[in-house]
């Protein structure tokens, strides 16, 4: 509720109730928001935690494929459609990206529905029921409009892009690998993802194989460096290669006369 932007409704009505009053909180993950309001509000509170964040994660079977972020859609539909997979839920960043992803999976074959902010609740519960009752084979929801999704059995989660957060990691994988059962999260990096999924690698004390589809192969180069950092290295170059190209100053040697010879003696 807090991440749809319900905070200030929820903050009006513990304002409204009476002080003395019973509150109980659930969260799959808690965020410095749900921190926050959980020490303006709660007196003393006594916290239940069914599993720690990193063992929750730990049961789950990671992979990562590197491929270049236009040729995404179309790997994920070949590695579906190749690899059989029945039930897959694709989590994403952006609407966009979501309907994008649908209308080319249905195209290839692949019933796919999506879920986010634009679409209908009515429609959101129809396309749960329906991926649950496995009539469609891949479901694609934004973050906002997978919260509280709970299917059971579901084998596969897909991250097509990196969340921002590595607490909206936790809670897309968490999505398979329920109750102690086979789970699977595959993550599609590009190149300016590495970074981020190392990130996410650190926080959760977790490291993920990476692996390369043949004939996706990556071609898209990392990020560059930052400017000041890139105009560092190019004055360095300049200066090394400056030096490099004055050549050196030979030392003539001195040859010694009679003359620098009684020179020396008369000074001694």
């Amino acid at each position: 509720m807090l991440d749809m932007g319900f905070v200030k409704e929820i903050e009006t009505i513990l304002s409204q109730t009476s002080s003395y009053r019973q509150i109980m909180m659930f969260s799959a993950t808690i965020s410095q928001n749900v921190k926050k309001l959980a020490k303006e509000y709660l007196n003393n509170p006594t916290v239940f935690e069914l599993t720690d964040v990193r063992q929750r994660v730990n049961i789950i079977e990671h992979t990562a494929y590197k491929v270049d972020s236009f040729k995404k859609i179309e790997m994920l539909s070949y590695l579906i459609g190749s690899k059989n997979f029945e039930r897959v839920l694709v989590f994403v960043n952006t609407k966009k990206t979501a309907d994008e992803i649908t209308e080319h999976f249905n195209l290839d074959g692949l019933k796919t529905l999506c879920m986010h902010g634009d679409i209908k609740q009515s429609a959101r519960n129809k396309a749960i029921k329906d991926f649950k009752a496995g009539q469609i084979r891949v479901l694609v929801a934004t973050d906002i409009a997978a919260r509280g999704i709970d299917i059971e059995d579901l084998e596969y989660v897909v991250n097509f892009e990196l969340p921002q957060s590595t607490d909206d990691f936790t809670h897309r994988v968490g999505r398979t690998g329920r109750a102690n059962k086979k789970g699977n999260a595959i993550t599609l990096i590009s190149a300016k993802e590495y970074k981020a999924l190392e990130e996410i690698e650190k926080d959760l004390m977790i490291t993920i194989k990476r692996l390369v589809l043949q004939g996706y192969e990556l071609t898209e180069k990392q990020p560059r460096l930052y400017k000041h950092k890139k105009k560092k290295l190019l004055e360095k170059k300049k200066v090394d290669k400056k030096r490099s190209d004055k050549p050196e100053k030979k030392i003539k040697s001195k040859k010694t006369t009679k003359r620098d010879e009684n020179r020396n003696f008369r000074r001694k």
